[in-house]
């Protein structure tokens, strides 16, 4: 497998720089960014929703349960068309989506930390749970900057990804070089 990977650096560094690419777009146009990654998850809810009819279709025709699925398959369709549609408003729904879950996980962490022994960590229980909520707020506060930091932290992500897939390929490179 080895000689495999060395054979094949450049596929590692062809995905190093397209991640690094991906993170700088995400950076330096994260509106951009955003409307791709909606438009990404439209396609795949509708092509999901568009399967689960197909599947609720043919379990009709097989005399077996098929109203539960017809209805996760229309609603997927729904979802997806509505992304579409309405790109902006399902960024929104996305940012208050995460705003919630961080208020709530944020409210439940500060209900376990005053449960928690004060030797066991509590302060840092009381920490998270603050910034959590703060972060939430914060979101609901301001949705469309949310977005833009959401988009940001996934640009970070990338361009650290891609950086470190440059370095497995130049080291599979080196490596290679050396044996041949």
């Amino acid at each position: 497998m080895f000689d495999v990977l060395i054979r094949n650096w450049w596929a590692f560094a062809v995905r190093g720089v397209l991640a690094i690419a991906f993170g700088l777009i995400a950076f330096f146009m994260p509106g951009v960014t955003m409307l791709s990654l909606v438009l990404v998850f439209a396609a795949y809810v509708i092509a999901d929703g568009v399967i689960a009819v197909i599947g609720a279709v043919r379990a009709a025709e097989h005399h077996q349960r098929w109203g539960s699925l017809a209805f996760e398959g229309l609603s997927g369709i729904a979802a997806g068309a509505l992304a579409v549609w309405w790109p902006e408003l399902t960024v929104v729904i996305f940012v208050f989506l995460v705003a919630v879950w961080a208020l709530l996980s944020g409210g439940f962490m500060l209900l376990a930390a005053f449960q928690l022994h004060i030797d066991h960590g509590r302060w840092w229980l009381v920490l998270g749970g603050a910034v959590s909520m703060i972060y939430g707020v914060l979101l609901l506060a301001a949705p469309m900057a949310g977005a833009v930091v959401l988009t940001w932290w996934i640009g970070a992500y990338a361009l650290v990804f891609g950086i470190a897939l440059l370095a497995v390929a130049f080291r599979l490179r080196v490596i290679g070089s050396r044996a041949a």
